[in-house]
């Protein structure tokens, strides 16, 4: 096929690809983030891909569940690789589209049995280097902060309310390192929770394919 010099201009002016993202949604349990992953797909559509959470998947399908020490540090392990496979293959999967990960390969540090770094150097990385992985963290707070019922039907979840907001101020501290860090916090209407945490998603999806700047690149609360 020939071209003419007037057709060729118009080629490299065709709209850029949007760039691929990878958003973390997390929080102390009970915080709402799988619903959340759920709506926002339903609600941008074919654009969103769902990573979903690694524990759930090992727990329910079998994975040896303990608190014994050397238990619960294999099972962190096993969380780590197989959050960080799904993820890749998604990615693989699903080339340029929006990655919405439940959970990251973070969180493991937090129920660790021992310090953060100690997990780190288990699963041979840094803390930095998975917080590269992500573009986004969008971090809901646990329901418990209200004495809320975090049950949710959900049968791996066994933490108390006050366990559920131990669990919560741990991830948040280590999260908010990230410079986008969005932070949902309990709401008693989940609706409204969920509508901020929306407008945060697509601001954050905006921002890194160039639409506008409006959103800060540190943490914000909904009003």
């Amino acid at each position: 096929m020939i071209m003419n010099r007037a057709q060729a201009p118009a080629m490299k002016r065709s709209a850029p690809e949007p760039v691929r993202c990878r958003i973390v949604l997390t929080g102390g349990p009970g915080g709402g983030k799988t619903t959340a992953a759920d709506l926002f797909r339903r609600e941008i559509g074919e654009r969103v891909v769902i990573v979903p959470e690694a524990a759930t998947i090992l727990f329910q399908g079998g994975f040896p569940r303990s608190g014994e020490p050397l238990a619960r540090r294999c099972a962190q392990t096993a969380i780590y690789h197989v959050q960080r496979h799904l993820e890749d293959v998604q990615a693989a999967l699903f080339p340029g589209r929006t990655l919405l990960c439940d959970r990251g390969t973070i969180d493991g540090a937090v129920y660790w049995p021992g310090l953060p770094h100690d997990y780190f150097r288990a699963v041979n990385t840094t803390l930095d280097q998975e917080l590269a992985r992500y573009d986004a963290v969008i971090f809901f707070e646990t329901a418990a902060y209200g004495g809320i019922s975090i049950e949710g039907g959900n049968p791996i979840r066994n933490e108390s309310l006050a366990e559920a907001v131990c669990i919560d101020g741990k991830l948040r501290a280590i999260w908010s390192k990230h410079p986008r860090f969005i932070l949902v916090p309990h709401n008693a209407s989940f609706f409204k929770k969920i509508s901020f945490g929306l407008a945060a998603l697509e601001g954050i999806v905006a921002q890194i394919n160039g639409g506008h700047h409006a959103l800060p690149r540190r943490r914000n609360r909904a009003k």
